[in-house]
């Protein structure tokens, strides 16, 4: 018993008709007759026969196709952008290439190549710590998008992001009107969105004219990184009531680490993160956050790359969103000064 796949020969032989004509009817041309097109659909659902898709997007010079690349897949508020972006690139009839560089930059170069090989026609690249020239030389073949960096700017390259500045500010806002002062900062590495996000926590400080209460500790945007930084910290100056976390993730290691340190979350320290991931609203001790519109960002990246796809000239969007601040269980009005 044969174990081949069926070929668009073997189509076009069981209904009749030529291999040109097979193929203008799997691509739904208005050149082919009605009856034509039921025998070929008839005899390809016969043999079980599946067009090509390589081969298909050779012969159209479209692959339907875009690419998304994520930083991570082991943070949930990338998959949530995802979210997003598949659901317009459905409703759009295309389908998404997903790749991931695991926060390596030599990595995510090797795989935007890769789908750049396989001729997609937009890119969105969700990644926090994206090489600018990486982004701007991908921008020369297809139309980019890139979410959560403002920063990476040039000719066929748009962006969607957060305020991450006055998201950092606010948080800190927010912890002062519950009285605290003693507000320390975790910060997101060497990246751009960790750094405003630092940039609006120090600036907040300054107005509240508490300059001298700025304490921050060098962190990463993952729960073990948060957990160290934040055990230095508590360590450094066991008087802070207030911690402001670079992201989610990070915040629930600083969870740990107060824990750790016998601090009681939220009666005598409070905690912030940012984000808003869907993970960080389960378990007995929800965590406070700048929640930022993740799946709404998704949404507005995909219509971004649609509109250059369909009118290569129209004008580029920096399109910005605002977190909104979420309190849940690690925030609370700060303890009595002993």
């Amino acid at each position: 018993m044969s174990t081949s796949r069926p070929t668009i020969n073997d189509v076009a032989a069981r209904a009749g008709v030529s291999k040109s004509l097979v193929s203008l009817a799997i691509r739904g041309s208005d050149r082919v007759s009605e009856e034509s097109r039921e025998a070929i659909l008839r005899a390809a659902d016969e043999l079980g026969y599946r067009p090509n898709a390589a081969a298909r997007s050779l012969a159209d010079r479209r692959s339907r196709t875009i690419g998304v690349l994520l930083h991570d897949l082991h943070n949930p508020v990338f998959a949530q952008v995802l979210d997003g972006v598949q659901e317009i690139v459905r409703a759009h009839g295309y389908r998404t290439m997903l790749v991931t560089g695991h926060g390596d930059s030599q990595r995510e170069r090797e795989e935007l190549t890769a789908l750049l090989d396989f001729q997609v026609e937009g890119l969105i690249l969700i990644s926090h710590g994206l090489d600018p020239a990486l982004a701007q030389q991908a921008a020369r073949e297809c139309p980019v998008v890139i979410v959560m960096r403002h920063d990476i700017t040039g000719r066929g390259i748009s962006t969607v992001c957060a305020d991450d500045v006055r998201a950092g500010s606010e948080a800190v806002e927010e912890l002062l009107a519950l009285g605290h002062e003693r507000i320390a900062h975790v910060s997101g590495g060497d990246n751009r969105v960790g750094a405003d996000r630092e940039l609006g926590y120090r600036e907040a400080m300054i107005r509240a004219g508490l300059d001298h209460h700025i304490l921050v500790e060098a962190g990463d945007f993952t729960e073990s990184g948060g957990r160290a930084a934040a055990a230095r910290l508590l360590e450094r100056d066991p008087d802070i009531t207030g911690l402001v976390v670079a992201n989610d993730l990070s915040a629930l290691g600083a969870v740990v680490a107060a824990e750790e340190a016998d601090r009681s979350v939220p009666s005598d320290l409070s905690i912030v993160g940012f984000d808003g991931m869907s993970l960080a609203a389960l378990g007995s001790l929800t965590l406070t956050t700048m929640v930022q519109p993740l799946e709404q960002m998704g949404r507005a990246a995909a219509e971004q790359v649609f509109r250059r796809i369909t009118s290569p000239r129209s004008p580029l969007s920096q399109d910005q969103v605002i977190s909104t601040w979420l309190p849940r269980g690690t925030t609370a009005p700060a303890p009595p000064r002993g």
